[in-house]
């Protein structure tokens, strides 16, 4: 009994290992940036994953009484709520389960969710752009560190925050430390830029199916994750 306690704490430690790595974490930024320049580009001017801007535009529209595009906005802040609450409740119910990290089984239903969105004609981008910020926010709230630090792979502005903070910290304490934290919320930064960029320029060349390239990225989280 003793030794299958020991084993089960070790598998869970190497699965939390690999979640948090940076070479899982940096697919899973590059996804992050790629699926916003997706919905930008592909779905209406909506983005999957900045719900600030979704809900700057959607007040925006809800004062001058345009009900119809308040709405617009407002449905994907809702659906990234519902992700939300779906992968909590996920990780409450399957957190030990020993045949699947509960984080990889999240993986498989955000990848099997943005390749049906390829198959989504762009006469209802609306429902395409609910999925993407559903499997977003999934995601966000899966994974939340990359090296021990706390992070977001589908966002921007807390990285920024943390990295020029532990930054500012490194320059008056010159402790290491804080530098390899700046240097990983910076990387991360960077790699949804890049993500961004590659997902802006295949969405307006190629459009609404491109978002399996996301899938793809993702794909290579999950086999990250299943080394022990």
């Amino acid at each position: 009994m003793k030794t299958e306690k020991k084993t089960k704490h070790f598998r869970l430690t190497s699965q939390e290992h690999y979640s948090e790595a940076f070479c899982t974490s940096a697919f899973l930024a590059i996804s992050g940036g790629f699926q916003d320049a997706y919905t930008y580009n592909c779905r209406d001017g909506v983005f999957s994953n900045a719900q600030t801007g979704n809900i700057v535009l959607m007040s925006q529209h809800l004062m001058q009484g345009e009900w119809g595009k308040c709405l617009h906005y407002l449905v994907p802040v809702i659906a990234f709520a519902l992700g939300v609450l779906i992968s909590e409740q996920i990780q409450h119910r399957y957190k030990y389960a020993k045949k699947l990290h509960w984080r990889q089984g999240i993986l498989l239903a955000e990848i099997a969710i943005l390749f049906a969105v390829g198959f989504i004609p762009s006469s209802f981008n609306m429902a395409a752009t609910v999925l993407v910020s559903l499997a977003c926010a999934m995601q966000v709230q899966t994974f939340r560190k990359v090296g021990g630090y706390s992070y977001a792979s589908t966002m921007c502005i807390g990285n920024l925050r943390g990295g020029t903070e532990a930054l500012s910290v490194y320059l008056r304490e010159h402790k290491k430390g804080q530098l390899r934290q700046a240097a990983y919320y910076f990387g991360v930064i960077f790699l949804f830029a890049v993500g961004a960029g590659i997902g802006g320029i295949l969405s307006v060349n190629y459009g609404i199916r491109v978002i399996w390239v996301s899938c793809v990225l993702l794909l290579v989280s999950f086999g990250l994750m299943a080394l022990e």
